[in-house]
């Protein structure tokens, strides 16, 4: 894929390569990075829009030797430009979204006013729209036969990287790795909003299979009363019954086991941050307490990979964006590990 024959991986990092400093094109490029720069029903703080720039930025301090996967790099990482008519356009709703939540906040009724109905028009329009594009982005690479990632942006962003999903490989499941379930409907009246991300997928995706959450330490009564009522659609590890597990004596290794066992056949990872302890990325959205370890998470991804199952894509939602580049740091050491895993698992 990469012509690496004048390439030195061991090399400072290049500003006008790719991702990673790689010299890749989307053409010499096995796996292909879609961006979508999108915060618009983020309900707690923004920036996870800029989050792609921030982590491409990033990426060139990450050094390219995994010693699981030495040689993952080579079949070519290649991030697309951000979408800036995208952007604005998260931009503009965002702001609007911003005065819908302030004024439904207070308990005022949307009905009785009639640009508050407008704004919510709008934005629900806009995820509608946003959707269709990944849906479309996604479908065309996959067609030209790509093995493709998202990098958000919120966790509204994969629904339509779903559905391309689901079109090409048939039934699958989805690893959630998240403080939160996303599992509630409409969330303050936004039909794709961030917090309902896997409500819709489940509702709107015939394909998929299950979907087992990791993490989870902040959620509804009524998201609980789905879990319990899904008939094991959704299986959930709350970050309190793991921690419990483990402080009775339980290791890690056989509570990754058992995850790995409830996992289909073919796997997507959706990795929103927050699922990790906060001190490892404190602007993402919507931070709670607890969480994991990222050398956790690769465990378990490394125990997926030794089982035979096959990762067929994944994202990377709500890092957020800090002056000091903490969470881009981290957000880009985690992206290198998935893309090494998503090639890995197809090669």
């Amino acid at each position: 894929m990469i012509d690496i024959a004048n390439y030195d991986p061991n090399s400072v990092g290049n500003p006008n390569n790719n991702i990673f400093g790689l010299p890749s094109t989307e053409d010499n490029s096995l796996l292909v990075i879609l961006p979508v720069p999108w915060e618009v029903t983020v309900s707690y703080a923004a920036g996870t829009a800029r989050a792609p720039e921030a982590i491409l930025k990033a990426s060139l301090q990450v050094d390219l030797f995994d010693p699981e996967m030495p040689d993952a790099w080579k079949q070519g990482f290649y991030m697309r430009p951000v979408d800036k008519k995208i952007l604005m356009k998260s931009d503009y709703l965002r702001k609007e979204a911003e005065l819908y939540i302030d004024y439904i906040s207070k308990g005022e009724e949307v009905q009785a006013n009639q640009f508050m109905c407008k704004t919510l028009k709008d934005v629900n329009e806009g995820s509608s729209f946003m959707n269709n594009w990944v849906y479309e982005q996604t479908k065309a690479l996959l067609d030209k036969g790509k093995l493709v990632a998202l990098l958000g942006g919120d966790h509204s962003t994969p629904l339509g990287f779903f559905k391309a999903m689901a079109e090409k490989h048939g039934e699958f499941g989805i690893l959630q790795i998240d403080a939160h379930c996303d599992l509630r409907t409409a969330y303050e009246g936004f039909n794709y909003s961030h917090a309902s991300i896997m409500y819709n997928a489940l509702n709107e995706i015939k394909n998929l299979q299950r979907i087992v959450q990791l993490g989870v330490r902040d959620y509804s009564c009524d998201e609980w009363e789905y879990i319990r009522n899904s008939n094991f659609r959704v299986v959930t590890y709350f970050d309190k019954e793991i921690k419990h597990r483990m402080f009775e004596g339980q290791t890690w290794k056989q509570i990754a086991d058992e995850i790995v066992s409830k996992l289909p056949e073919k796997v997507h990872i959706s990795f929103d941050v927050d699922g990790l302890d906060p001190k490892l990325c404190p602007h993402t959205g919507t931070p709670v307490h607890g969480g994991f370890e990222t050398e956790q998470v690769f465990y378990l991804f490394s125990k997926i990979q030794q089982s035979g199952k096959k990762i067929i894509g994944f994202d990377l939602v709500e890092t957020g964006v800090s002056e000091s580049d903490w969470d881009a740091n981290v957000g880009a050491r985690i992206l290198f590990k998935l893309c090494n895993l998503l090639v890995t698992s197809n090669s």
